[in-house]
């Protein structure tokens, strides 16, 4: 296995592309007794339209196959759910299906090698039929009217439809009521034998573990899959330019949702550098050391922090600033002021990115958060080792650029639930 190491934090990881494309890496934290796998597949919500890579034929599926499918991993064909012989040994376990990629995983300090038989078992060995397919749709129909009736989710969807016209991150990852009553047990088959390829899969185990030792316990557990080669997603070509500029909604809340969003059209900076970058941005300008939060604050127009997310992918790219207030227009006026017109010091940019560096370092004394941000960057085509350099690295002039770049007034869009 190749080894990556940081010794500036003391950090290793292995990394290998085994013989059938699936890529296996390997935190080793020999300091810790709770171990940590997670298995994914770079199948999700926005997937939904692609060339079968077998066949060359042109699919297109209903929306939310992805999150069915993880529903419908867990049931076996002896009627025992995995998800409950898991946690029957003792462990964490759950799943969970995202815009560009559906993992399972579970964490615990003992019968690992049980769940590993367990997951690599369901993981691998679908059962669809028409019962067990029909008998879903009314508990994830439950699932989609439960998520309309969450403001925070409804807002976030609403502002992505604000950013995008065209793009698929504007769909609910659960799919609608509509769309999942067309998936049948050979839509789950298909997608389940073009997307679950160990080619198109990532594993991620984190622990006290010999690398080479744990490879070959993996490999004993994996079925003779042979690749089956890249996939090609075929995605609508959307406008460079937002949507529209605002979104309301009227919701059962004690205090309007506001969600601020800006659509990142800066193509000239890497997606690492403009991450560390945005997150020096607001929080020097916006976040609970800024004079503009002490203002809002002290005005009682936000009782917390604000919450700060830049998501991307080789699709979308945008920065988005959360929160409540009864006084959201104003605070969206502040806000856009603070980040399109207020300059950064040196010191609040000496200041934040120490913060961030901290906060990066942290990660590592958790085997959850280590396995988690090493496989979401993995799907990215990321080794998370490079934030540590990148964050060092990142002078003030970048920023300065950075900034100027995406926090433009016509990239700008608010959604609220009031």
């Amino acid at each position: 296995m190749k080894l990556v190491e940081n010794k500036k934090i003391n950090e290793k990881v292995y990394i290998d592309t085994l013989d059938n494309g699936m890529q296996l890496i390997i935190i080793p934290k020999h300091e810790t007794k709770k171990k940590y796998i997670i298995w994914a597949t770079k199948f999700g919500s926005n997937d939904n339209h692609f060339i079968n890579p077998k066949t060359n034929k042109e699919i297109t599926i209903p929306d939310g196959v992805a999150h069915y499918l993880e529903h419908k991993m867990f049931e076996q064909k002896n009627g025992v759910d995995s998800l409950y012989t898991l946690m029957g040994l003792g462990l964490d376990a759950n799943a969970y299906t995202t815009n560009d990629h559906t993992a399972y995983l579970f964490g615990g300090t003992e019968n690992f090698y049980e769940g590993l038989d367990e997951l690599m078992d369901y993981v691998q060995n679908p059962y669809f039929t028409d019962e067990n397919v029909e008998k879903e749709r009314g508990i994830i129909g439950q699932e989609i009217q439960m998520y309309d009736d969450e403001p925070g989710w409804r807002v976030y969807i609403n502002a992505m439809k604000c950013l995008y016209k065209h793009n698929p991150i504007t769909i609910d990852t659960a799919g609608s009521i509509e769309s999942i009553s067309h998936i049948t047990k050979e839509t789950l088959y298909d997608c389940y034998n073009t997307f679950y390829n160990p080619a198109n899969m990532i594993m991620v185990v984190v622990g006290d573990f010999e690398p080479n030792e744990l490879k070959k316990e993996i490999l004993k557990r994996l079925l003779p899959v042979e690749s089956n080669g890249k996939i090609e997603r075929i995605y609508p070509t959307d406008t460079p330019e937002i949507n529209k500029k605002t979104a309301e909604a009227d919701m059962k809340v004690v205090n309007p949702v506001f969600m601020i969003g800006y659509k990142d059209l800066a193509n000239d900076f890497s997606k690492i550098e403009k991450d560390i970058a945005i997150q020096i941005i607001l929080n020097s300008l916006i976040g609970k050391c800024s004079e503009t939060y002490q203002k809002m604050y002290e005005n009682g127009m936000i009782m917390n922090e604000l919450d700060f997310d830049y998501e991307f992918s080789d699709i979308y790219s945008h920065v988005l600033i959360s929160g409540e207030s009864k006084d959201y227009k104003k605070v969206y006026e502040m806000v856009k002021k603070a980040l399109q017109e207020n300059s950064i010091s040196e010191e609040e940019f000496e200041r934040s990115k120490r913060k961030i560096l901290g906060e990066e370092i942290a990660i590592y004394n958790n085997v959850e958060s280590i396995g988690r941000n090493y496989l979401q960057d993995a799907i990215k085509g990321i080794n998370r080792f490079d934030f540590i350099e990148s964050i060092e690295n990142i002078t003030f002039e970048r920023v300065k650029e950075i900034k100027k770049s995406i926090f433009k007034e016509e990239n700008c869009i608010l959604s609220v639930v009031k």
